[in-house]
């Protein structure tokens, strides 16, 4: 049986362990780097550090361009979603779209039985799992790509903890220097605030109107694309004895909704664009529907229109259109879609 694995390989000490792990398993190891989005500094740092984890590990490098493609899938998508008022989930997008489908094609091109990644979660050639490391578990992030592909995935950090995996890497002269930088952030194209990228391609500073639950106008604020579901500052209000959070974005007329914490619950949710690991029409689970948010239960409801009617057994506070919410049961990964 063939045992060759292409390994997604960025930089960061979690995907040059990951080559490391499969290689002493006895695989046959090549490496890719994904050139996603147009900042060469990064490009540069990244690669000379992927190019000294090829030549350790003595396996070959290839070095993919797919900067249009990612512009078109990920990227713009981004911007356009928070035009349109809502809130992305790009990870979520870039994994379905690029990690596991170029990078996915790109791997079957170069005849690879596996793609591995170093990504928290593991599968059981059927379903996601939750990784061991639950605190970095990265199972939401990829409950939007095909089904089809889990047999041929590889997540060998499933089983342990992330500071394991910094102290064993750590032990290795030539990881040594990885093992100890910064953690990437989570979105890799934004340096510091995501309005930095928006003001480039659209007017974010267009004063506007605060309106509360009835419709009043009770304050202003800098332009809607400076504010998400949840957030409590950086709006004036007239009078407030009391914190308020926004509520809902209205963008075409350039109004946020704010109230107070207790207005922002909801017990019903609708997800649309599913995409299920299981066949159920009608069923219970968890579902988180923030990636660091607790997991709720509930049940849940499919409809022909393949959208997810939930009904929570307490509230989410702060819903934010555009998010994905994932459906879970006993760590397994049922399915999810995108909080409409």
């Amino acid at each position: 049986m063939s045992r060759r694995v292409v390994v997604g390989l960025s930089g960061g000490v979690d995907s040059s362990y990951s080559a490391y792990l499969l290689k002493e398993q006895g695989y046959i190891v090549e490496g890719v780097y994904l050139k996603l989005h147009g900042r060469d500094d990064y490009f540069e740092k990244n690669i000379a550090r992927v190019k000294r984890v090829a030549e350790f590990l003595d396996i070959p490098l290839h070095i993919v361009d797919l900067q249009d493609s990612f512009f078109k899938r990920v990227y713009k998508p981004f911007i356009d979603t928070y035009i349109s008022g809502e809130t992305p989930n790009p990870c979520v997008v870039c994994n379905r779209e690029i990690k596991f489908g170029e990078m996915f094609k790109f791997a079957e091109k170069l005849g690879a039985d596996y793609l591995a990644t170093g990504h928290y979660l593991k599968h059981n050639g059927q379903y996601l799992l939750e990784a061991s490391d639950t605190s970095k578990d990265q199972s939401y992030f990829l409950f939007d790509i095909d089904r089809e592909l889990i047999p041929r995935l590889l997540f060998p950090l499933g089983n342990y903890q992330k500071s394991d995996i910094k102290e064993m890497a750590s032990k290795i002269p030539e990881l040594i220097e990885i093992a100890s930088q910064k953690e990437s952030q989570e979105i890799c194209f934004v340096d510091n605030q995501y309005t930095d990228i928006l003001e480039d391609y659209t007017d974010i500073d267009r004063v506007g109107e605060v309106l509360n639950s009835s419709g009043e106008v009770v304050g202003s604020h800098k332009g809607y694309m400076h504010y998400t579901i949840g957030k409590r500052r950086g709006f004036t209000l007239r009078v407030a004895h009391d914190p308020h959070y926004v509520m809902d974005i209205i963008p075409d007329k350039n109004q946020i909704v704010v109230g107070k914490r207790d207005e922002l619950s909801e017990y019903r949710v609708t997800l649309k664009n599913l995409n299920m690991f299981i066949d159920d029409r009608e069923f219970k689970a968890t579902v988180k529907l923030r990636y660091r948010s607790r997991a709720l239960n509930c049940s849940v409801k499919i409809t022909p229109e393949n959208s997810a009617e939930i009904e929570l057994e307490e509230p989410i506070f702060g819903l934010a259109k555009g998010q994905a919410g994932v459906f879970y049961r006993d760590g397994k990964v049922l399915g999810g879609g995108w909080i409409t």
